[in-house]
């Protein structure tokens, strides 16, 4: 049963060692996805879910490195070995949170294609919800990165909009809100979180959740958001 998720960015920045001078500016972000993170610490399995060219699913151990940001520098999932399976970016930020954040708790990882289509995101959050009694899913993905004139995607008007629908969403704990979101409209928007939104959105399925939004802001032009559900 879900009983506990973290949700947040996955901007390679949040690793001081590759933001190098920008460390300072992602401090907040940093800081607030590090709290959210924390929250797992009490639970049976976390399940840390993010986007990656081929979906997969690594229960024994999985990682990743940075060196395509050019740090010479190599994470692993908790309790997990170095040698399995390469984790996608996303997950790769992820397993870097929970090391920071001291969570050591069994921990499997999830990658989703971001062009998975609902239903089927849906029904696999239902079944990562019954994986162990007391389940906890790090939720890694970015908002619309088409929010300013110098974003990765240039500015959409409605890309602040939909950033703000996610944020009470999230806020609100409203997986019903999550799993409507337009896959079609996130794709236009380059907001790949949606898909693992909605992985959260079927996990938390007839909980009775509540939410709370740490962080909502878009420095450089990319949604960035974090919030805890318990």
């Amino acid at each position: 049963m879900l009983v506990a998720a973290a949700v947040c960015p996955c901007p390679p920045l949040l690793v001081p060692e590759v933001a190098t001078g920008a460390a300072g500016e992602a401090e907040v972000l940093r800081a607030a996805c590090l709290e959210a993170v924390r929250e797992l610490g009490g639970v049976d399995l976390v399940v840390v879910v993010g986007t990656g060219e081929k979906a997969g699913v690594w229960t024994e151990g999985g990682a990743g490195s940075f060196r395509r940001y050019g740090v010479p520098k190599a994470v692993k999932l908790p309790l997990g070995g170095v040698d399995g399976p390469e984790l996608s970016p996303a997950l790769t930020v992820g397993a870097w949170l929970l090391e920071e954040a001291g969570v050591q708790v069994p921990t499997h990882a999830v990658a989703v294609r971001a062009d998975t289509a609902a239903e089927r995101l849906l029904g696999l959050g239902r079944g990562l919800a019954e994986l162990a009694d007391r389940v906890g899913l790090l939720v890694m993905g970015d908002g619309s990165a088409r929010r300013s004139v110098k974003a990765p995607g240039y500015l959409d008007e409605r890309a602040e909009g939909h950033d703000r629908a996610v944020a009470a969403a999230l806020a609100a704990a409203d997986a019903a809100a999550l799993a409507a979101l337009d896959a079609d409209l996130s794709a236009e928007l380059l907001a790949e979180g949606r898909a693992p939104w909605q992985v959260l959105a079927g996990a938390a399925e007839g909980t009775a959740m509540r939410g709370e939004l740490r962080y909502e802001d878009a420095p450089y032009g990319v949604g960035y958001l974090v919030a805890s559900w318990r």
